[in-house]
């Protein structure tokens, strides 16, 4: 099941979100959901601590 970093809510198919690696180390995969992205909420990656608007 996909959530999103920020909030931890599922992911639902036909929404707007994103997935990128984490830009600084590329291990991990941020998933961030249509809400988070319009509020600009930060992320955080869990492997190696890079925060990100």
């Amino acid at each position: 099941m996909l959530t999103c970093i920020w909030c931890g809510r599922i992911i639902t198919p036909r929404e707007k979100a994103v997935k990128f690696p984490c830009p600084t180390c590329g291990e991990f995969t941020i998933w961030r959901c249509e809400k988070c992205r319009l509020f600009g909420r930060p992320y955080k990656c869990p492997k190696c601590g890079f925060t990100g608007p």
